[in-house]
């Protein structure tokens, strides 16, 4: 949101703002709020990759932490400055984690190995080269909104051949963050003349992060379980502190 603050990164050129006013704490923040609510992605994410690593579950899934990771830095790169070229941290590295999505949904039953990363590969690589040059707009939003309705005929399969009431938990605590960050997100974005006239400032697209920091952790946990399972490595959902779930496998032993 526009205002007359001092910046370090001067003036504002991305091609979208959110309903926080710009510069108010520090003047190398843009957005402090949108910025600071990465972390948990973040945090989440590398308890992800640690889990994946001591496992050892394929590199698949240590790739997709990584991904989280890196789209969230990407996040708050762009929500620090506010800048058009930072932009791209932000939207490019969300259509590389959908297909690396797309990858772990449908491989399992593609029976040409190398021809399916290799298409996504490309697929992303030229997104990211015209999205540099030509910044798609509203084009990039329909984009991946129709890249991830791709992913959810596979999803709701994987889900309906699940009969662990744990792993099942775990599915519908992903749809739970997701509707409930779509809901923070939206009213920041459509009812923002409202929004700032009230005393507090709810920050709704930083809570949109912090829900979209859980639902991508609940989506990989899921997943984790859901492919421990094809490989027969007797998994099963387990809580850190009896909070936070994770996939606790044992895989057979080699005779």
């Amino acid at each position: 949101m526009a205002d007359g603050n001092s910046s370090f990164w001067g003036p504002v050129t991305s091609t979208k703002e959110c309903c926080e006013q710009n510069y108010a704490y520090s003047s190398y923040i843009a957005e402090f709020f949108n910025t600071g609510s990465n972390i948990p992605c973040i945090v989440l994410a590398l308890i992800g990759l640690i889990n994946a690593l001591r496992q050892r579950f394929e590199k698949r899934f240590s790739v997709l932490h990584i991904s989280n990771m890196v789209l969230a830095m990407g996040s708050m790169l762009y929500h620090a400055t506010l800048q058009r070229v930072q932009q791209q941290s932000d939207e490019t590295p969300m259509v590389w984690e959908i297909l690396l999505y797309m990858y772990i949904l449908y491989s399992p039953d593609w029976h040409y190995r190398s021809t399916m990363p290799t298409f996504l590969f490309l697929y992303g690589a030229v997104f990211a080269i015209g999205h540099s040059f030509f910044n798609f707009g509203i084009g990039f939003k329909i984009h991946y909104v129709a890249l991830c309705l791709l992913c959810i005929p596979r999803t709701y399969k994987y889900y309906i051949n699940t009969a662990d009431a744990s792993a099942k938990q775990l599915a519908k605590l992903y749809v739970a963050t997701l509707v409930l960050g779509s809901i923070c997100g939206l009213c920041d974005r459509f009812f923002c003349k409202q929004i700032s006239s009230w005393p507090i400032n709810p920050q709704g697209h930083a809570l949109w992060h912090v829900f979209m920091g859980f639902n991508s952790y609940y989506a990989n946990t899921f997943l984790m379980f859901c492919r421990a399972r094809q490989l027969d490595w007797s998994p099963k959902v387990v809580y850190f502190m009896g909070i936070l779930p994770y996939v606790k496998i044992e895989k057979p032993k080699v005779q």
